[in-house]
């Protein structure tokens, strides 16, 4: 079936009533027309976004350098990987990105028997996910804002594990065997047209391996032009203050974090191991 041709043959570009709205919103809205198809400026605006949000998902998880930003902040840290060999496999197989290759668990399982190690109350966890790209630019700093104030509550964090090739599930397999009582895992969001960079913040309370995803809680689009570092940060407290309070995270622990809401603030909930809704 033949394409219609415009009557004029070049026709002019037509705004869109609607383009003052193009201000509030990163979506893809009120691009105007050119004929039958969108003007030429606007077909190259989404090219680059499409090529943006391929190099996201494509992007080598630069753990190194994350892991270097880390300890330049005074954390400790370990790089693992997840049963995934490569990025071709990481992306058909998702399941193997959901556990540890079995040199990362033999390693994890020795450095969980140091002393001082096993046994926190918080363990991060950070890994590429389906964008590298969202992680160099937001895990690291995430991470040093989210422990300082886990460390001022009076909370023991367990060292950071960096995983390649990995998927939310990962985290727990990791934390149940570094016996910590939640984990937190800063991982890339799959890209959208608008968000390459987008970081997702995932929160589980008594990790285990096959744990479902209704267990959880999760902080989407953390990163600069979405949900700001700072109120990420804020809200995951919340967040793992209710956790340990109620002694759950998933569906029944909500979101309601009022707006004056200071990390860690007693009146919220009790953080200490047996204390009211922990399993001690």
């Amino acid at each position: 079936m033949s394409r219609p041709r415009s009557s004029c043959p070049n026709p002019p570009v037509r705004a869109d009533p609607w383009g003052e709205l193009r201000g509030y919103t990163d979506a893809r809205i009120a691009l105007g027309r050119c004929g039958v198809s969108l003007p030429h400026d606007q077909w190259l605006r989404f090219r680059l976004a499409h090529a943006q949000a391929r190099d996201a998902v494509l992007t080598s998880f630069d753990a190194a350098a994350v892991r270097a930003d880390l300890e330049a902040a005074g954390l400790r840290c370990l790089e693992l990987a997840s049963a995934a060999r490569h990025k071709d496999e990481f992306l058909t197989r998702p399941d193997k990105g959901r556990r540890l290759s079995e040199a990362a668990y033999a390693e994890l399982g020795r450095f969980a028997a140091t002393p001082g190690v096993a046994g926190a109350d918080v363990s991060v966890v950070i890994s590429d996910g389906l964008s590298a790209r969202a992680v160099h630019e937001n895990a690291a700093p995430f991470a040093v804002a989210f422990l300082e104030r886990v460390r001022a509550a009076g909370l023991r964090a367990a060292p950071v594990v960096l995983v390649r090739y990995g998927r939310v599930a990962v985290a727990d397999e990791v934390a149940s065997l570094l016996r910590a009582r939640l984990v937190v895992i800063l991982i890339g969001e799959r890209p959208g047209l608008s968000s390459p960079n987008s970081l997702g913040v995932y929160l589980t309370y008594a990790p285990f391996p096959g744990c479902t995803d209704e267990a959880r809680n999760c902080i989407s689009n953390v990163r600069p032009g979405g949900l700001s570092m700072e109120e990420g940060v804020r809200k995951l407290c919340y967040l793992v203050q209710g956790a340990f309070a109620r002694g759950f995270t998933g569906v029944h622990l909500k979101d309601d974090m009022p707006a004056d809401y200071l990390p860690f603030a007693p009146q919220y909930g009790a953080l200490a191991a047996g204390g009211p809704g922990t399993d001690g």
